[in-house]
């Protein structure tokens, strides 16, 4: 990725936080790199490099900086063919860093050569995706030195590191720190945990690019709150959790700083912590560019007036590709109270009992396994119509057989094509799902009525109008449904 040095520059010295995490910026005199937000006093222009990713500053023998720490820096929205394949590996990486997937398997997810992926990321972050994934998984380790208390040995295996040895040996080597010191550093300036969680818990904070429409993203949430499984009140959002076999709850609110959401997780959840912030991540859309949505959509003189008035609305994810994809087939031509009913029966039906601290939460998400393994006569007796079941069932095995998959890391396009091959599966649910499930930005329910209504158009007229909202439709289509004071 070009950058340009002196737009970088300026930007360091505005300490611009629309730039937090599009760039990174180093100093050669002391060997650092920092997020454009640090609030140390910028360096010489003559003294700067500038880096689109921080493993390309790491690649480049930059350690990262203990005031502004580069691991707490936002990601980037994907925005066109490039952008998209680049930011599925980083996704990818992200949610898989503690695994032992290699290249070939996350190529194979996102539907490219081996070669391809290693080019265009080499082209595009300058480091190969063996380099990037070693990165993610060391700054992972930082984040979770500096703000839980976790011991270095379960720090390592959670940040997908195969031995202690191993862990200290490359922290020690990539960051001239031992893991230890790092530690005891955060305490001293105040970084590491702040007081302890209550019911026991872990915390760490996930910074994002302000402004947010926090009450409104809570409000949809709420809205759509599936039973047993989430709990959503005026300042939180709380669910059960269940990672491959390990199970549990998390608490997710706005940091006192407005420009970070806090998470709390049950220790259970400790091996598997970096899928976990990565699934929050995806959720409450934390890698958003306000400004730039705000841009394209503010020349939309209809859209404008809502869009000032409800500026940072983020775009909802979902914590669970598939959980979402059976939301909104149960969604289809039904209201959001009638779908968020039978969506618990459904959650009752399928879902493991688990026990939390939170009342309202005893029951982890139905697998797609094992719905897979069920009738469409035991879904139908839910009170789910004969053609939804059959649909369920089908993205069930679907999504079981891999033959579907549900998450930012695959590719958008054959995925919404292998959506609209199962039954019941058409224009309007694919694009809801690649809105929430896949994460694209661009997605756009064109045929959804209160979007028809809100714009006051025809399908046709309305698809022609929102071209010129690329590559944020899904961010107009929320806004439209604002400008109603209803969410579809």
């Amino acid at each position: 990725m070009v950058l340009d040095p002196n737009a970088c520059y300026n930007a360091v010295r505005a300490r611009d936080r629309r730039f937090d995490g599009r760039f990174f910026a180093a100093v050669a005199s002391t060997g650092i790199y920092c997020r454009p937000i640090c609030p140390v006093r910028p360096a010489k222009r003559e003294n700067m490099r500038f880096f689109s990713s921080a493993a390309a500053a790491e690649g480049a023998g930059y350690r990262p900086c203990l005031r502004c720490r580069p691991e707490r820096a936002p990601g980037s929205s994907a925005v066109d063919a490039v952008s998209r394949l680049v930011g599925a590996v980083i996704a990818g990486i992200e949610e898989h860093a503690s695994s032992s997937a290699g290249v070939g398997e996350l190529a194979a997810v996102l539907g490219v050569s081996d070669r391809h992926l290693r080019r265009i990321t080499a082209a595009q972050l300058g480091v190969s995706p063996i380099e990037l994934a070693q990165t993610q998984r060391l700054l992972l380790a930082k984040r979770l030195l500096c703000e839980t208390t976790l011991s270095q040995t379960e720090i390592a295996f959670a940040s997908g590191f195969g031995s202690v040895r191993r862990f200290n040996a490359l922290f020690k080597a990539r960051y001239q720190l031992n893991p230890r010191s790092l530690r005891r550093h955060a305490a001293r300036e105040g970084a590491g945990p702040q007081g302890g969680p209550q019911r026991g818990g872990l915390v760490c904070q996930l910074d994002f690019r302000p402004p947010i429409a926090w009450n409104a993203l809570l409000a949809y949430l709420r809205l759509r709150a599936m039973p047993g499984i989430e709990a959503v009140d005026a300042t939180h959002y709380r669910r059960t959790v269940a990672i491959g076999e390990h199970a549990g709850w998390i608490a997710v609110s706005l940091a006192p700083s407005g420009s970070a959401l806090k998470v709390e997780l049950s220790p259970s959840l400790a091996p598997v912590i970096g899928a976990v912030i990565a699934r929050v991540k995806q959720l409450f859309d934390l890698d958003a560019a306000p400004d730039a949505v705000n841009d394209v959509l503010s020349a939309d003189p209809r859209l404008r007036p809502i869009v000032r008035r409800m500026p940072g609305l983020r775009v909802p994810g979902a914590f669970d590709g598939f959980e979402l994809g059976v939301r909104a087939v149960l969604g289809q031509q039904v209201s959001v109270k009638a779908a968020t009913t039978v969506t618990g029966r459904w959650a009752r039906a399928f879902g493991a009992p688990i026990a939390t601290p939170f009342e309202a939460l005893d029951r982890l998400a139905p697998s797609a396994a094992c719905v897979a393994a069920s009738s469409e006569d035991e879904i139908a007796g839910l009170g789910i119509v004969g053609s939804r079941a059959r649909c369920i069932l089908a993205l069930s095995r679907a999504v079981a057989d891999r033959r579907v998959l549900l998450t930012a890391a695959a590719d958008v396009d054959a995925q919404v094509d292998a959506l609209k091959r199962l039954p019941g599966i058409g224009e309007w649910t694919a694009q809801y799902i690649a809105m929430r499930a896949l994460h694209w930005p661009d997605a756009f329910p064109g045929t959804d009525l209160m979007l028809l209504r809100a714009a006051g158009q025809s399908a046709r007229e309305l698809l022609a109008r929102a071209e010129a909202w690329r590559p944020w439709r899904a961010y107009a289509t929320h806004y439209l449904w604002q400008s109603l004071g209803v969410s579809s």
